[in-house]
């Protein structure tokens, strides 16, 4: 179970360090994500030729995502966990209408978005949250019966295949996977029998490649990702431009804005390969820096969980350890993606990328991250929650 230990009082308000941290991969986010898409921007008619349209969308993202986490930072940790299973079937209720016809937005294959106006909203980047919050709830409720198969896990594993099936509907196996990792890391964080998680593990593994091997589409990414240049202009052409791009930026890149892929060669640089500009136009020690600050990131959270842990308030330990979980998963495969070490999937660089959707859902989560810190050390100064 969660490890138990009597906490030093706190010295501050907040975990500023997490805080900074945010602040500063967002702001990172946005001067690459305006780097990466200038030259496309600039030519494309649905921007009116503007070279500041992603720039200045992706501002508003995060303006709103940060507007978002303010508020998100108001509400109690315990009325987060009271509505996590409403919230968790509304967000099924956002998948189910996303595969709608006239009302989800397709775009290359897939159904993910819908329209509001103004932007999009892709239901599957708030799920990940969503998943965090009725996973940590159902494992606090079922505590008792974490050691049994039937009344602990498979309640829960019914819920994830049907969130599971409306996804890879989409489809977005991307999402699937981060859902799968943060659902088991979270019922093993809460006392799921090992042998059994070890079990289960095995089992996705199989059923993954069995999802692989039975699409076509999913069949074609994986010989694109064993052997990019051995059809550079066709499945592999998208991870050998990448893989162009880590080469060409060697030791200390070729400086803001002298990327050479970014201009129409390597497609969705300012979403999914984002991080392969950032290796060209800063090289070895730039990527090398966003690697040293996503990793203190996830560091300070499972700070934050250990510190929830402590206090033994279980349903924040989970949230805050499924959060670090979803971050860095979902930041493994995209970064594991651009440098080959994955199957091209449709999943962002958290906090950088550009997106809407994700950047709100992102900042929402260290919102819900700051909540829990502060409640925790107003705690550990005699105040109740």
């Amino acid at each position: 179970m969660l490890y138990t230990a009597r906490a030093p009082k706190p010295s501050a308000e907040l975990d500023f360090g997490l805080l900074w941290l945010a602040l500063g991969l967002l702001a990172i986010g946005l001067v690459m994500v305006y780097s990466a898409s200038i030259a496309i921007a600039e030519a494309a008619r649905y921007t009116r030729h503007n070279g500041e349209y992603y720039l200045i969308r992706q501002g508003i993202f995060i303006l709103l995502g940060i507007g978002a986490g303010m508020a998100a930072f108001q509400v109690p940790m315990r009325i987060w966990q009271q509505a996590a299973p409403y919230l968790f079937l509304g967000g099924l209720l956002l998948l189910v209408v996303v595969l709608i016809p006239h009302i989800g937005r397709e775009v290359n294959g897939s159904r993910r978005w819908i329209p509001l106006g103004f932007a999009n909203l892709q239901p599957s980047e708030l799920m990940k949250l969503l998943a965090v919050f009725y996973a940590a709830d159902y494992t606090t409720r079922k505590a008792a019966f974490m050691h049994d198969l039937k009344k602990g896990f498979l309640p829960m594993a019914a819920v994830m295949m049907l969130t599971g099936a409306l996804l890879l509907k989409e489809p977005d196996f991307g999402a699937f996977v981060v859902i799968v990792a943060i659902a088991m890391g979270i019922l093993f964080l809460g006392g799921l029998d090992w042998k059994v998680f070890a079990g289960l593990v095995a089992v996705l593994l199989a059923g993954f490649a069995a999802l692989i091997l039975t699409s076509e589409y999913r069949m074609q990414r994986m010989l694109g990702f064993m052997d990019p240049f051995a059809d550079p202009y066709g499945k592999g052409y998208q991870l050998s431009h990448a893989l162009i791009a880590f080469g060409r930026g060697e030791w200390f890149g070729l400086g803001l804005g002298g990327s050479v892929e970014k201009l129409f060669y390597l497609p969705e640089a300012h979403t999914d390969f984002l991080l392969a500009v950032i290796a060209e136009e800063f090289g070895f020690v730039g990527v090398a820096v966003v690697l040293a600050l996503f990793g203190w990131l996830i560091a300070r959270i499972f700070f934050v969980a250990r510190r929830a842990a402590q206090l033994e308030r279980n349903f924040c330990a989970l949230v805050a350890a499924g959060i670090g979980i979803w971050l860095g998963v979902q930041s493994l495969i995209n970064m594991g993606v651009n440098v080959g070490l994955l199957p091209t999937k449709g999943l962002t660089l958290p906090f950088l990328s550009f997106g809407g959707s994700g950047i709100v859902a992102n900042c929402l989560a260290v919102a819900v991250l700051l909540r829990i810190d502060w409640e925790h050390r107003q705690m550990m100064r005699g105040k109740t929650f």
